[in-house]
């Protein structure tokens, strides 16, 4: 890629989004177009801290995490992190896909603060917001750092992805786990229908690419969890459609599936609404009688979905009860007026559990 050629300088008299000038973004070194990456803009800062501490709060496993980028090329329409570029002054919508702010000294900066005599060596997720393997890691190569300074200090970690850049890395993974060091990788699954995955995540690896990227974890040596999130309501939440990617995921070698419905905090909402209409109209209905004003669905449709989903980990092989149970039970009650369970022999889809990103295996 030609970088150097494609440089935005940030002393410029334009801004790079209406209403957002890219002179006040702490850190901000350069700004970067390329070809390659048609309409998105890469914002390189120097970032003040690599490690990010999880509120107790939290119901996650873990306290903290490392995100070298900020915003994510997958844009998927679902993705529960787009709130989260607000805080930059932001959209959720297009610019979380096309303005990524990249943590070029990320690396330097966690070494420093592994290093330091206060650190206790707690488990650190990697993916927990945006996806760290998404394309522009493959310029920017910044995981291979982040997992050897980890490894190095000797600090557990954990990798959920999307992405298929993850094979890059493998050798170090495994080469930390058989020196005893922690380790633990999840891949991101939603459904085996490319047509639909093309639809609902138009940056990410087709669902033969990441299944065939278990495989090759599993060839590395390590185990491999997947998360089979999020379970869309009247989209994905079918028996035969969870049949076919639960047998998919068996036959690839995963060693765990955890699975989560679809969730609507925030901006995420309206845009999946939006897509809805676009894609799908015939269900933005029962969707928002379904949601109402929640993020969350019912206790109702957790137990309904918990129920489908836990004979067919039996059927194929997935015993260990953590995943598909894992639910939080913070949604509200069925609203009344949906009448309760509907959508033909299924009882009405919807979404559960929780605003974390990642479960660990």
């Amino acid at each position: 890629m030609r970088w150097d050629g494609q440089k935005v300088q940030a002393a410029a008299a334009e801004a790079v989004l209406p209403g957002m000038d890219v002179r006040t973004m702490p850190g901000l070194v350069r700004s970067v177009r390329t070809p390659d990456f048609a309409g998105v803009t890469f914002h390189e800062v120097l970032c003040r801290s690599a490690l990010n501490r999880v509120p107790e709060a939290s119901s996650v496993p873990f306290r903290w995490t490392v995100n070298p980028m900020r915003g994510c090329s997958h844009a998927c329409a679902y993705c529960f992190a787009r709130p989260t570029h607000e805080y930059l002054d932001l959209g959720a919508g297009r610019d979380f896909e096309s303005q990524i702010v990249v943590k070029t000294n990320v690396v330097e900066v966690l070494r420093a603060e592994l290093g330091r005599a206060s650190w206790r060596r707690e488990h650190v997720a990697l993916g927990t917001n945006t996806d760290p393997y998404q394309r522009a890691e493959g310029r920017y190569r910044l995981m291979p750092g982040i997992l050897e300074a980890l490894a190095a200090s000797g600090t557990p970690l954990s990798v959920l992805t999307k992405g298929t850049l993850l094979r890059r890395d493998l050798p170090l993974l495994a080469d930390v786990a058989a020196g005893g060091g922690s380790v633990a990788v999840s891949i991101s699954l939603a459904t085996v229908d490319e047509e639909l995955q093309q639809l609902l995540e138009p940056g990410t690896p087709t669902p033969r690419a990441r299944l065939a990227l278990v495989r090759a974890v599993r060839d590395a040596g390590l185990t491999c969890g997947v998360l089979v999130a999020p379970v869309l309501p009247w989209l994905t939440d079918s028996e035969e459609h969870l049949d076919a990617l639960l047998g998919a995921l068996a036959e690839a070698g995963a060693t765990g599936v955890s699975v989560m419905a679809l969730h609507l905090r925030g901006a995420v909402k309206p845009l999946m609404e939006d897509w809805l209409r676009t894609h799908r109209p015939g269900v933005l209905a029962r969707y928002r009688r379904l949601y109402g004003r929640s993020a969350y669905t019912s206790d109702e449709y957790r137990r309904w979905l918990d129920a489908r989903v836990a004979p067919l980990l039996a059927r194929h092989g997935f015993a260990d009860p953590r995943g598909h149970r894992a639910w939080r039970a913070d949604s509200t009650s069925w609203p009344a007026a949906s009448g309760g369970p509907v959508g033909g022999s299924a009882p009405a889809p919807a979404a559960v559990p929780a605003p974390a990103a990642a479960t660990l295996f």
